[in-house]
């Protein structure tokens, strides 16, 4: 324990009132036995995050990790990256339940430690400064058993540890719900802004236009003053370069040249103003690089992303570049290719993943209206995405206050720092 607790509580290591990691498989276990696997990657903070991830695995398949079985009531806690505290609490446990030796298996003794305030004591931040502090280890630091074992926990009567960990699910599971509700509200105004971008980049802002058919499968309608034609004919498109293998070679890195990569589009709030690579003079030998105001496409993982660079800069070839010719405004051409991401990903090969090359991205048509127009519709966008920012990062703080407040919340109830009385939880139940 870190925190300190009420005089009249006690505490005890974890594992003189608990059993750790009590039950696995057999080593001689069926090969066509099967039971469904939960790996570390499908727990995080606030316990499974999804349930169809967990999978069907047949013994002789699974990876040699899956041995360590879970019961009713007990805790799941990663001992690997405790940062990420991924901790699920298991209330009803198949008999086939089994989850990767990454985690340890908290199964307390129910005469002294109830099993969910035991999950409440595992998830608060005094365990988490705890298990950080005694991890071993730099890239995948790691909790040993000794060290884990030896966690303190604090141990209010039996009665009181029910009532609090009832306090706690009514209160969380009302944050939850809350934090819910403004990520739904987060979708949908993604949703609201596409549809804006996808009204103003291909019918315009002026709601009387008339309107002509277009010649499109995906876009039947245009203005009639509109010009379709192929997207290669009003953009430069040149894919990135990075010619050596293996691209991870520490030799081309570490100079003054910046190296975008596709995670910095995905990051990007419109422009590429932040890089997290560079390469030295060798590295720019095989690379190539291209001028500010390049609007930059990813062309594998995150496909059909753009963002434009604030700077010059390299990047490779997993990225084309779109560079405007004098006919075609820079910002319109980023909302146009954001509205047709989808027509993007419908280009993309299908090999062991999608991917997009610069020849079927310049094939596809689009329609272009008059320069002038081109710029306002823009600027139109523009406005429209500074008011979504705003509403979306108010959104935003809002999710990281009550995320805030349910940790807190935990630490201080499991801690004693919030005594929970009858009362509380009466009246939580009745609110």
């Amino acid at each position: 324990m870190i925190s300190p607790i009420p005089k009249d509580w006690t505490s005890d290591r974890l594992k003189d009132v608990s059993a750790i990691n009590a039950a696995s498989l057999p080593a001689n276990t069926d090969a066509d036995y099967e039971f469904d696997y939960l790996e570390i990657s499908n727990v995080n903070y606030y316990g499974i995050v999804d349930p169809n991830a967990i999978e069907r695995l047949r013994y002789e398949d699974a990876p040699s990790r899956a041995r360590r079985r879970l019961a009713t009531n007990c805790t799941a806690i990663s001992s690997v990256r405790p940062n990420l505290q991924a901790v699920a609490f298991i209330e009803n446990a198949p008999d086939d339940l089994v989850c990767s030796t990454g985690f340890n298996v908290v199964r307390p003794a129910a005469h002294k430690l109830s099993p969910k305030f035991a999950y409440y004591s595992l998830l608060a931040d005094g365990a988490r400064q705890y298990f950080e502090s005694t991890a071993k280890g730099v890239g995948y630091p790691a909790v040993d058993d000794k060290d884990f074992q030896s966690f303190g926990v604090p141990l209010p009567p039996l009665l009181e540890q029910q009532r609090i960990a009832a306090y706690l699910d009514a209160s969380c599971a009302a944050i939850d719900a809350a934090v819910a509700a403004k990520r739904r509200q987060l979708e949908t105004l993604d949703a609201l802004a596409l549809a804006v971008i996808h009204q103003a980049v291909t019918s315009g802002i002026n709601a009387a236009v008339k309107l002509r058919e277009s010649g499109m499968d995906w876009l039947p309608e245009v203005p009639e003053h509109w010009q379709v034609q192929q997207i290669k004919r009003t953009c430069e498109i040149v894919r990135g370069k990075f010619a050596h293998r293996p691209r991870n070679d520490p030799a081309f890195y570490g100079g003054e040249y910046p190296f975008v990569q596709t995670g910095d589009i995905t990051a990007a709030r419109k422009y590429i103003r932040t890089y997290s690579q560079t390469l030295n003079d060798l590295g720019l030998g095989v690379s190539k690089t291209f001028p500010r105001g390049t609007l930059v496409m990813s062309i594998a993982a995150n496909i059909g992303d753009v963002a434009i660079l604030d700077f010059e800069a390299c990047f490779p070839d997993s990225m084309v570049g779109l560079i405007p010719t004098h006919k075609t405004d820079l910002n319109f051409l980023y909302y146009m290719m954001r509205a047709m991401k989808g027509i993007m990903l419908r280009s993309a090969v299908i090999s062991t993943q999608l991917n997009l090359n610069n020849v079927r991205i310049g094939t596809n048509f689009a329609a272009f209206p008059p320069m002038k127009e081109q710029k306002a519709i823009g600027e139109y966008l523009d406005v429209k995405e500074q008011e979504g920012f705003a509403v979306k990062e108010t959104l935003n703080q809002q999710i990281a206050t009550l995320t805030a407040y349910r940790k807190s919340l935990i630490h201080e109830c499991v801690t004693g720092q919030r005594r929970i009385t009858e009362r509380d939880t009466s009246n939580l139940m009745l609110t």
